[in-house]
């Protein structure tokens, strides 16, 4: 600790003001001074508080502790009125250049071996120059040298290899069955007893009756008929059909099992660099109607798009541990018109979807698989005429039943590869054309230029080394890529479409 004997103020002419004195304290960092003042203090005032510190020890005297390099002032005003104004001057330690630049150089060859770093000291700043072989290298060099204050990094950094690139094989495999089961039975009379009439439970579509003369024909729309007394046209075949001329009756039997079954099956493969979002979809977009409001009491209906289909979407991230975390969202959707809906006289379809947004680890080549989506439905519709329907045996010309089962099943296989593209110079696969003279050459020109590489179209060779902000500042995310919406927009009065597919048009539908 150093002792400052402030000078005393001069003494004033009566009736004048005090005058102000200036003194200069050189302190260094982490060390500190006594100022002693002739006359009692009343207030005390620092500058900058991260240059210099000051604290009233006793009502004469000032300790001024040095916290970081620069210049600031001090000013104190005692008792009768008088100020007294120091500049302070905080200087780094002296020994920084000696047993703390040691220390620092000893670390950084502890922690960064074979590593060239070299460690200087000017005006409070250090500055590190040299070459490592990563970010991480350089960010641990600075840490290790800013404990001795202000660092300004000057390291250059080994060209790293390029990010690996990896490729997603993904099996997409949905199977759909479905069963339908239709029995029933419809009774007709077309003259016996001088009646005419029959029994049907509604499920299955019944014969029209109706007097007439004798006809008969076969195919959809039948019309059979005995005598003169009445005729059945059927609007749906039966499974069985029996007919009794003597007696005029007759039966309608339906008795009919559907089996259907629909697969699909999909293997994109999609390649994406560490880090980086790679999607794919194998569908298409249908069109369906937007209500927007009503202008003039006219509602404003709009065109819009819906993508469906097989869609993928995932980000693969290698790990320090040498494995592949991977966020992947499979998705299968469908048309679906047996749910449609009308909108202002338009059908639009509903839209079946499975869908599975998930997240694992794999290591190369390991692959993980989704299963178990299943979706079963039984749809039974029972019906029967009452009383009748509810007779032993005979009961059961009186009943009908429609059922049906589906049986929906999608499983995803995914499998994860680091792969690396084939070297210049390689003879690229060809593809297999059933008809190689599909498109005939317009000219005898190649169309693969350039066919030989030449000082213009190379690039030249990477440097070995490049500053640390060049590497940061290439690794920045790209900007986000932007595609153009697809989205065509049509009135519904027919009153354009909108510009680029972006902005539909609008129009009026009618009242």
């Amino acid at each position: 600790m150093v002792q400052a004997q402030a000078a005393p103020p001069s003494s004033p002419a009566a009736g004048a003001a005090f005058g102000d004195s200036t003194n200069e304290l050189n302190i260094e960092v982490g060390k500190a001074v006594l100022v002693d003042t002739a006359q009692p203090m009343q207030r005390v005032a620092m500058g900058s508080g991260d240059v210099a510190a000051a604290t009233a020890v006793t009502p004469t005297e000032i300790m001024v502790t040095g916290r970081g390099p620069g210049e600031t002032s001090l000013i104190i005003w005692d008792n009768h009125g008088g100020r007294q104004f120091f500049t302070v001057k905080v200087h780094a330690s002296a020994g920084l250049t000696g047993d703390k630049l040691d220390a620092i150089r000893r670390e950084l060859r502890y922690e960064l071996p074979g590593q060239t770093v070299r460690v200087s000291y000017d005006n409070n700043t250090l500055f590190l120059r040299g070459t490592v072989k990563d970010l991480t290298s350089s960010a641990r060099a600075v840490q290790i040298a800013s404990t001795a204050g202000k660092v300004v990094n000057l390291l250059a950094v080994t060209v790293p290899k390029s990010d690996p690139q990896i490729l997603l094989k993904v099996r997409f495999a949905s199977v759909d069955r479905s069963r339908a089961l239709t029995l029933g039975i419809n009774l007709f009379n077309l003259g016996l007893g001088n009646a005419l009439g029959g029994v049907a439970t509604g499920q299955v579509s019944p014969p029209t009756i109706a007097s007439g003369a004798a006809t008969a024909s076969g195919g959809t729309g039948i019309g059979m008929a005995a005598g003169t007394a009445g005729s059945a046209t059927f609007s749906q075949e039966g499974s069985i059909f029996t007919f009794f001329p003597g007696l005029n009756v007759g039966a309608d039997i339906h008795a009919l099992e559907t089996e259907g079954v629909v697969q699909v099956l999909a293997e994109p493969n999609l390649m994406a660099a560490d880090a980086k979002q790679a999607s794919f979809l194998a569908g298409g977009m249908y069109p369906y109607p937007v209500v927007s409001g009503s202008t003039g009491g006219l509602a404003a209906v709009t065109i819009q798009f819906q993508e469906y289909g097989i869609r993928l979407n995932f980000i693969p991230t290698i790990t320090p541990r040498g494995t592949i975390r991977l966020q992947v969202a499979p998705e299968v959707s469908a048309l679906d018109y047996a749910n449609e809906v009308q909108i202002s006289g338009f059908a639009v379809p509903g839209i079946t979807t499975r869908k599975v947004n998930t997240e694992v680890e794999l290591k190369d080549g390991q692959t993980f698989i989704i299963g178990g989506l299943l979706d079963k439905t039984i749809t039974d519709t029972f019906e029967k005429i009452p009383f009748l329907g509810d007779i032993p045996i005979l009961g059961k010309l009186f009943q009908s039943e429609i059922k049906n089962k589906n049986d929906t099943e999608l499983i995803v296989l995914v499998t994860p590869e680091i792969v690396s593209p084939l070297p210049a110079g390689t003879p690229r696969p060809n593809l297999h054309y059933p008809d190689p003279n599909f498109i005939p050459p317009n000219s005898n020109i190649p169309m693969h230029q350039p066919d030989a590489k030449t000082a213009d179209n190379t690039l030249p060779a990477p440097p070995s080394t490049i500053p640390v902000e060049t590497l940061i500042d290439s690794m920045k995310p790209e900007k986000p890529l932007t595609i153009e919406s697809n989205t065509g927009g049509f009135g519904a009065a027919g009153s354009g479409m909108g510009s680029g597919g972006t902005a539909p048009a609008t129009g009026a539908s009618g009242p």
